[in-house]
């Protein structure tokens, strides 16, 4: 979902049906058309036979997905995930491009796709083949009894497996993942070679206990990352496939459209509402940020917006969609397993946070109205009662999922129960109803579920290399311990030792988050950064949660923020400066999650305490979010613009209250109060 990879995109214009909706003013609706040429695109446009086999494969693993959800295969999950995997790998070489020339064809995959995915189904499926290939016999239990004694066929085919996951991760996500994996399989094969007053070093494997270890354990490429992706992730796909089949996404931006299109920020408002509306149910920041760039650009330039602007708005408000419950990005359902709790309960921790990182971006886009001097932009619309009596039943199916979800539902029977319910809701539009009743149209609606789940997959699967060597290397708890070295050399002071670690482990979440996509980001961030927070006494939830919003945050961050190149590809700015602005607009996201581990209080932002505590934590949070976003924006709001000196006292105030404990929070009202004082003056000598 959120690592999906959008680096090229063509914004189509509406279909005759949305065009028709009451929602929709068909002269706004249609951007400006962003022609590219299709040998650059990642995902083919498929024809004939190839899109054919293409569709087939991904409607039998969208049937699979369903089955297992109500009767699992008996022989176990692992055994579930070698076969999705088997009928998702090779697809990918189908579907997406290798950009290399001579490996690909303009108007088809080309001999050589064809052959790595015939060969990529032989590898996927050899752990299950019944007769025997190599000396140790056939079947899956005895591929199982060979762990840790591998004969040479089981190797070759593990490797050969290798070579083509970290392949099918390079075509949707780039070169930076499958390095990375690189290099856990080197510090794997050599760390016997390292110095052995190293922390870091170990005995070292040989290849054929990497191999074995990848491919014959609950940790490698059928670990937690695939059974999350092949458990939920394609369930919630397959929910936004109906979704968008009923005209629910649509109906989310005109919502937005609707409620601010008399007012003076109606642009930027619509843009926020919209990306929130709709990553309830998306789940992707990028696929979001275009989604609702397609209809909101023509408001924002109207507004008078320049592109890098109206970019960088799309793209913070569209990277919500990862925070946004109930469907969350693939990281939140790891956090789910790892921890042992319901998905429900990660629910809960995201409520708050969710609500105080859009109140950032609301806050930003207001400042944004008055500093650039935007203006009154008067939308064709109709209202909004209308609207919600007319098509307010998408609701329905959200609504379903929490409560199914807090009656004790498992989170895969909830989101197949949903998307039931959006199916049958999509008869009540007359518009739809002939394509519901379509045989063909509903193989293609599930059909393009699984393929939309295609990159979580490869990325999934890569990352189960590096669980596997963190596993088998004890390389966590190794890099925890000097993480935590790193804080106590400075101190002995509990406190001090925890604030350097967190200080060291955000730069380091927010390094590791240029390089790869959310999914792996994270994996990668509580195999190192979860047991050193852990080590200091944090809870469990808390260390979890830093590390996820940490790993989300990469999407905004240059020079791999996909959201800020989605949106910059619809407004037709450039991706660099889009991603400084887009990173403008989520800087107090990223102080928000050192409260979770800094500060007593701040667990009571997961929902953790009282009633009362949660309560006077978020609102003393929520003024601490909106002094950050007067720093930065350089607007105190109710009062006009801020100069230096306000701003850095905004500053101080805003870090200060977001430390939530009491003598903080006298400092950063003092702050607050002498930035308002300060920008008030200075008003008033202007005058």
């Amino acid at each position: 979902m959120s690592d999906m990879r959008d680096a090229h995109l063509e914004a189509e214009p509406p279909t005759d049906r949305q065009a028709g909706r009451p929602g929709v003013d068909p002269e706004r609706a249609v951007p400006d058309k962003i022609e590219v040429d299709d040998e650059e695109k990642p995902a083919r446009i498929l024809r004939g036979w190839a899109e054919w086999v293409v569709a087939t494969a991904a409607f039998a693993v969208a049937l699979l997905v369903l089955w297992q959800v109500f009767q699992p295969l008996a022989q176990g999950s692992q055994y579930y995930l070698v076969i999705f995997l088997a009928g998702t790998l090779p697809v990918v070489f189908l579907a997406y491009r290798s950009g290399l020339r001579w490996f690909d064809r303009r108007h088809g995959p080309g001999p050589l796709n064809w052959l790595l995915a015939v060969v990529a189904l032989v590898v996927c499926l050899y752990p299950v083949l019944p007769m025997a290939i190599g000396s140790g016999g056939g079947g899956y239990n005895a591929f199982l009894d060979r762990q840790g004694l591998f004969d040479p066929v089981d190797i070759a085919m593990g490797t050969v497996l290798l070579v083509l996951v970290l392949e099918a991760s390079r075509r949707t996500t780039g070169w930076v993942l499958p390095a990375v994996c690189l290099v856990f399989i080197g510090y794997g094969y050599y760390g016997g070679y390292l110095p052995q007053h190293w922390t870091i070093a170990h005995a070292g494997l040989d290849f054929g206990q990497i191999i074995d270890a990848l491919y014959n354990s609950g940790s490698g490429f059928y670990g937690t990352p695939l059974d999350v992706a092949a458990s939920y992730i394609v369930l919630f796909t397959l929910y936004g496939a109906v979704l968008e089949f009923s005209g629910a996404a649509q109906f989310f931006v005109d919502l937005s459209v609707a409620a601010f299109r008399r007012s003076r920020g109606a642009a930027g408002r619509t843009t926020v509402a919209s990306g929130f509306l709709l990553g309830t149910v998306s789940g992707s920041g990028t696929a979001t940020a275009v989604t609702v760039g397609a209809v909101t650009w023509p408001i924002l330039r109207r507004a008078g917006y320049p592109p890098e602007q109206a970019a960088g708005v799309l793209a913070a408000a569209g990277v919500g969609a990862i925070l946004s419950p109930p469907t969350l990005g693939v990281a939140a359902f790891i956090v789910a397993e790892y921890l042992d709790v319901s998905y429900v309960t990660v629910l809960g921790w995201a409520m708050i946070p969710t609500l105080l990182y859009y109140l950032g971006i609301l806050l930003a886009v207001e400042i944004d109205a008055r500093r650039l001097g935007a203006e009154s932009v008067e939308i064709s619309t109709t209202s909004v009662w209308r609207l919600l009596a007319r098509f307010g039943y998408h609701f329905l199916s959200l609504i379903a999922i929490v409560v199914l979800l807090l009656i004790g539902v498992s989170a895969a029977r909830a989101v197949v129960y949903a998307t039931a319910l959006a199916f049958v809701l999509a008869f009540l539009d007359a518009r739809i109803r002939a394509e519901a009743r379509s045989p063909r149209r509903i193989f293609q609606m599930l059909g393009s579920g699984v393929r939309s789940a295609l990159p979580v997959v490869a990325v999934c699967t890569s990352a189960g290399v590096i669980t596997a060597i963190a596993t088998k290397t004890g390389l966590g708890a190794q890099l925890a311990s000097l993480l935590v070295s790193a804080g106590k050399a400075l101190s002995d002071n509990h406190t001090v030792v925890l604030a350097c670690t967190v200080v060291l482990a955000a730069i380091a979440l927010a390094l590791l988050g240029l390089a790869v996509p959310v999914t792996a980001s994270f994996i990668i961030g509580w195999a190192i950064i979860g047991p050193a927070l852990l080590a200091l006494d944090v809870s469990p939830p808390a260390s979890a949660m830093f590390v996820f919003y940490y790993s989300v945050l990469s999407e905004v961050t240059p020079p791999t923020a996909l959201a800020a190149v989605g949106a910059a590809a619809i407004t037709g700015a450039r991706a660099v400066p889009t991603m400084w602005q887009a990173l403008k607009y989520a800087l107090p996201a990223f102080l928000v999650p050192i409260v979770f581990v800094l500060s007593g209080p701040g667990e009571y932002l997961l929902g953790h305490g009282p009633v009362l505590g949660v309560l006077w934590t978020t609102i003393v949070a929520g003024v601490g979010v909106a002094a950050l976003a007067a720093a930065t924006g350089g607007w105190i709001l109710g009062i006009g613009p801020a100069g230096l000196p306000a701003r850095l006292l905004a500053a101080v105030a805003g870090l200060a209250l977001l430390y939530l404990e009491p003598g903080a929070l006298v400092v950063g009202l003092a702050a607050l109060t002498a930035a308002v004082g300060v920008t008030l003056l200075s008003r008033r000598r202007t005058t």
